[in-house]
């Protein structure tokens, strides 16, 4: 009898994953559902696979032509809008908004015209 194989990748990035999470300071139970999300689409596990590998985007999963590295663009600037700063300090949690930029990515696969619309929307600058 041949010995069993173990492919304990998985497991090393789930750990990955909810360490990140747990920096992040994101619940056990918004943390769940992404990771369930996310292992129930090949092409979001495998984008975080390379973010965990990289700590960057491979940006090989595109919804209208946007890509994780636009959503989480786009957080950045709706964070630094919202706090009325022009660069990215310190107490800006760059892993919350890249967990962030993996949910929205998911939505934006189920939902597209809705999310779309609101990265299109623009920064809100000029609305009151």
């Amino acid at each position: 009898m041949q010995g069993i194989l173990y492919d304990a990748s998985r497991i090393k990035v789930c750990q990955g994953f909810y360490d990140i999470c747990e920096y992040a300071e994101f619940d056990k139970e918004w943390t769940d559902k992404l990771w369930t999300d996310i292992i129930t689409c090949r092409d979001i596990y495998e984008e975080l696979v390379y973010y965990i590998e990289h700590h960057t985007f491979m940006d090989k999963i595109k919804v209208r032509g946007y890509s994780l590295s636009d959503i989480y663009v786009w957080q950045m600037d709706k964070y630094n809008l919202v706090r009325e700063i022009g660069k990215n300090p310190r107490t800006c949690n760059k892993e919350r908004m890249v967990m962030r930029a993996f949910r929205t990515m998911i939505d934006m696969q189920r939902h597209p015209d809705e999310y779309v619309r609101r990265l299109e929307e623009g920064r809100g600058e000029d609305k009151l």
